[in-house]
């Protein structure tokens, strides 16, 4: 059976001493989460991942959801137990303001306990992070009664949410949809209509859902311009703010799907159900990219989270599993065969896990204190400077994290030889999961269109500039110090090679938008190299620090740093060379066969 140990002590040495945790306490919320207070929050999000929502993976994986006669849904034996201890100790609300009911505490915060949450058992947290989708939305774009009427019941956890987006006909190309909302003159639609993929849907763990559906007005625009967004209820409140009637929303089936069977993801029917705008008409994109952007960077996590928990779970097999001697002599002579730990290739395998879980988890909580300063501070070049880092980084998180996360799961699996394939020892439903978080919230090559079509000349191209600018002074502070020159050496050759990528896009990209789309994926991922190294130049330079200090008895911790991250630069680094050597070739044979061809 699979364990799962929540990396605490890495989480605080990134967020303390890498990222300067402390130096944010002037924002609105750090100040309540001094790094005392974080690490005992750390600790106890650590209890609740590892003893209430782990031992449930399985137990979802293996029984799933079960649509009744009714429509309602069952979820698995557990789930709703789990659920409300999350929902009781908090949570749902950690980073949600105060006067909403939440606890106002940073968003980075609720990203360091959503990994454990999520390495932990994926398919569960997914609805109390469906949930924060919805609220994002309804905070950004929702009216003062909106938020008032919907808000507190959803942070307290007593009502989930959800996001209602893809059609049968219709995924990322939205302006096809043909949910249509009418007007009831009273303020209300009747929604009407099919969506499909819809994760959290329909269950039994709240007392009502809270459904954002993309519908579009009678007589509106065709096209995206005419989408708008609407907060319909799975029950119609009272004049009390209660849950009363049944709306006229319901699940028609639930996916047969290949991983997270713990989650319901449904068909949902819409026959006239009553609903209320948010946002302005015809603006529903604008609201859906609130909750898209918070969906994306919470899928980037689980994509880490699922990497995590596998390698965790290589790592124990490999100590265990004794096969063949090692090819320098018997490492275990006391035994008939030594472990597999011993063989290079099975390091390979672990330390190209061990470096990019420790590198991505840097990453989605630098993006996360991003989003904290774009959010919180009174600084309005602040301000701006971590929103380009937020719009830039989201794809990146997204699709590198999430792409990775299902090739380390395979590659875990891989240690596990046969036993990898048989479900018990629980590889398999690591792989079947974490595939899903390459597809939903915008497949990953839609996320790569997306960082070179759209993120990289906004605004002139000052966020790709002002990344390129952070990482070429660090290598440069760094140039005279010989320990660093590991490091920082092929960190700028790694710079050096996206630069000249970018370089080749703004040349051949605009001429011929066909060389943009097929340099995409590997841009994206030549991008997600250089950042996930920028962080472990961070990362060594601490860890060097630190023992230069006397490293407090933690010596053993700052050196197995040091030798990841020169395994990162050594063996993973070099691969943004190949990445930029493909997307200099263009689309020309890529596109040259007719389809007939294929």
């Amino acid at each position: 059976m699979p364990t799962f140990r929540a990396p605490v002590q890495d989480t605080l040495f990134v967020l303390n001493d890498v990222l300067g945790y402390e130096r944010y306490s002037n924002l609105a919320g750090f100040s309540d989460a001094s790094p005392d207070v974080l690490e005992a929050i750390l600790a106890e999000g650590a209890k609740l991942a590892e003893n209430v929502m782990h031992p449930l993976n399985r137990v979802g994986d293996m029984e799933g959801c079960v649509r009744n006669d009714d429509g309602s849904v069952t979820t698995p034996k557990g789930f709703k137990e789990a659920f409300d201890q999350y929902r009781e100790g908090g949570w749902m609300g950690l980073a949600v303001p105060v006067e909403h009911g939440g606890q106002g505490l940073p968003y980075t915060v609720h990203s360091a306990v959503g990994e454990y949450m999520s390495a932990a058992n994926m398919a569960l947290m997914m609805y109390p992070g469906l949930t924060q989708g919805a609220m994002a939305a309804i905070l950004v774009h929702g009216s003062d009664e909106q938020k008032a009427t919907w808000l507190p019941k959803m942070v307290e956890g007593a009502w989930t949410g959800t996001m209602n987006l893809t059609e049968p006909h219709c995924g990322t190309d939205l302006g096809l949809l043909r949910s249509k909302a009418v007007p009831n003159g009273d303020g209300s639609y009747r929604i009407s209509g099919q969506k499909i993929f819809i994760s959290a849907g329909e269950h039994d763990m709240s007392d009502n859902i809270i459904h954002l559906v993309l519908a579009r007005i009678e007589g509106a625009p065709e096209g995206v311009k005419g989408i708008s967004l609407f907060i319909v209820p799975k029950f119609k409140l009272d004049a009390s703010g209660n849950p009363g009637a049944r709306n006229a929303v319901s699940c028609g089936s639930i996916e047969e799907k290949m991983g997270i069977h713990g989650n319901s993801t449904c068909v949902m029917n819409y026959d006239e159900a009553e609903g209320f705008l948010i946002g302005e008409a015809n603006g529903g994109l604008k609201a859906m990219f609130t909750m898209m952007n918070e969906a994306r960077l919470g899928v980037g996590l689980q994509g880490l989270a699922v990497s995590e928990i596998a390698y965790q779970n290589a790592v124990a097999y490999a100590k265990d599993r004794i096969q063949g001697r090692s090819l320098t002599g018997p490492k275990a002579p006391d035994k008939k065969a030594d472990p597999i730990i011993v063989h290079p290739d099975i390091r390979r395998k672990l330390m190209t896990m061990k470096a990019f879980n420790e590198a991505g988890r840097a990453l989605v909580l630098w993006t996360a204190i991003n989003s904290d300063v774009a959010h919180r501070s009174e600084d309005g070049a602040e301000r701006q400077a971590a929103d380009d880092h937020m719009g830039l980084m989201t794809p990146v998180v997204k699709g590198v994290l999430t792409d990775k996360g299902f090739e380390h799961a395979v590659m875990a699996q891989q240690v596990f030889g046969g036993h990898g394939y048989i479900e018990e020892h629980g590889m398999s439903q690591f792989v079947r999961d974490a595939r899903i978080a390459m597809i939903y919230e915008g497949a990953n090559g839609v996320q790569a269109l997306d960082l070179v079509g759209r993120k990289l000349g906004l605004n002139g191209g000052r966020a790709v500039q002002a990344f390129f600018k952070e990482v070429g002074e660090f290598c440069e502070a760094n140039r005279g110090d010989e320990q660093m020159a590991p490091y920082t050496k092929a960190l700028k050759k790694g710079l050096n090679d996206l630069q000249a990528a970018t370089m080749w896009l703004v040349q051949n990209g605009m001429a011929n938008p066909d060389n943009a789309g097929a340099a995409s994926t590997d841009y994206m991922h030549l991008f997600g190299l250089v950042a996930l190294g920028y962080m472990w130049g961070r990362m060594a330079k601490t860890a060097q620090d630190k023992l230069a200090t006397g490293a407090n008895g933690s010596a053993d911790f700052y050196e197995t740093k040091l030798v990841t991250g020169r395994y990162f630069m050594e063996r993973v680094m070099p691969e943004t060379s190949a990445h930029l050597a493909r997307l200099s070739t263009g689309s020309a044979t890529m596109m040259a066969l007719a389809a007939e061809a294929f």
